[in-house]
């Protein structure tokens, strides 16, 4: 599931000033979505691109919009309405303006927007999620039980937003039931507290990987190939770095380029990945062969723990240089498995033993090496249930 940020900047948070200034933050820190009246959509898309949505009470009239800038990429309906409690719920729903509105077929993605004013509008939000592609509940007196018995109610059909002023309070909604909502809408205009929302969406987002030790059987000099270094946009940490290997099934952990040497300045942004031949792991569990990378694609980051985050690559270097054949064996339940990669032959390249960062020019038969083991294999970097042979 990716999470979602939404931004609330409509006339109810303030002048165009001040929205103007909320928006410029949500921009900065990256959220997914911005929600704002109809009359600002042009406005908001010279600030930045971003997707825009746009409260509406009659969404058939969207194709009357003379600008192109002016047209919304999702219209949202209850606001001004028996959404927000403006307009009384009717007894009998078949007869609700705003799920009359949603209904209309005209092509435009839709959103419903519903306070959570009591149990009935609990229902009145189920109703709506048959029918829009994303449902916005925003409690009052916010509990987790109106968020907690939606979730369960809701279908894959509909996203679920759930309304937040704060970070800690994303973070819960990302969190309810396991599964936690679709995406939040955040009505603040702090800029740390929509920095921090943002970093907690990313938080929920990534994937944790479970890392094992594999015994290193051999480690020789193999001659020269074309190596490959990853440079991302993104600094990292000393303890992370990158899945690599020959076989898909057994990606080896191979350090950033973070540690001082009195060779070389550290490049905390790089990873020397290996030979062009070798997968890396890329975001949602894909691979890609190193030599077909380039600019702007994305790559995982991960570290020692298993935690994952995504990175951009801003530039590929291949370059001829001696190599390493690191070969190890994992014990798996059908047996021992050998997996291997290539790697640069210099002292600069570290990957990750029980002694913690270590050279791969020091790393000798018998040592535990930290690697990530599956056993799928690979149908253009997708898993698929199938027998290939690697050796």
């Amino acid at each position: 599931m990716t999470r979602s940020v939404w931004l609330k900047a409509d006339g109810t948070v303030g002048d165009w000033e001040s929205r103007t200034e909320r928006i410029t933050a949500g921009l900065e820190a990256g959220v997914d979505w911005v929600l704002v009246d109809e009359t600002d959509v042009a406005r908001v898309r010279e600030l930045g691109d971003v997707n825009v949505a746009a409260f509406r009470s009659d969404a058939d009239l969207v194709e009357d919009a003379e600008d192109e800038g002016a047209v919304a990429d999702a219209y949202v309906v209850g606001k001004n309405g028996e959404g927000d409690g403006t307009v009384d719920l009717p007894p009998d729903l078949s007869g609700s303006a705003d799920l009359s509105t949603l209904r209309r077929d005209d092509g435009s993605t839709r959103g419903a927007y519903v306070r959570i004013l009591g149990k009935e509008y609990e229902t009145f939000a189920e109703a709506a999620a048959e029918d829009a592609d994303y449902t916005f509940v925003v409690g009052e007196d916010w509990t987790i039980i109106p968020l907690e018995n939606l979730i369960a109610r809701i279908g894959e059909e509909t996203e679920l937003i759930a309304g937040v002023t704060t970070a800690e309070e994303a973070q819960t909604a990302f969190e309810t039931l396991e599964i936690g909502a679709d995406g939040v809408l955040l009505d603040s205009g702090d800029p740390d507290e929509i920095r921090e929302t943002c970093e907690v969406r990313d938080a929920a987002d990534r994937e944790h990987l479970d890392l094992e030790y594999a015994e290193v059987t051999d480690v020789e000099r193999t001659g020269m190939a074309d190596r490959v270094c990853v440079d991302t946009g993104s600094l990292m940490e000393g303890s992370e770095g990158m899945l690599v290997g020959s076989m898909s099934r057994g990606l080896f952990f191979v350090h950033a380029e973070t540690a001082e040497s009195p060779y070389v300045a550290s490049r905390p942004f790089r990873v020397n990945a290996g030979a062009v031949h070798a997968y890396v792991r890329t975001p949602g569990g894909g691979t890609q062969y190193l030599s077909e990378l380039a600019s702007g694609d994305e790559v995982q980051v991960v570290d020692v723990e298993g935690d994952t985050r995504e990175a951009v690559v801003g530039r590929v270097k291949i370059e001829k240089r001696p190599m390493f054949r690191v070969e190890a064996e994992v014990e798996t339940e059908e047996g021992v498995d050998r997996v291997e990669t290539l790697l640069q032959n210099a002292e600069t390249i570290k990957v990750h033993t029980r002694e913690g960062r270590t050279a791969v020019t020091d790393l000798d038969a018998g040592d535990e090496i930290l690697l990530h083991y599956g056993d799928g294999a690979r149908h253009f970097g997708e898993t698929v249930e199938e027998s290939i042979i690697e050796k």
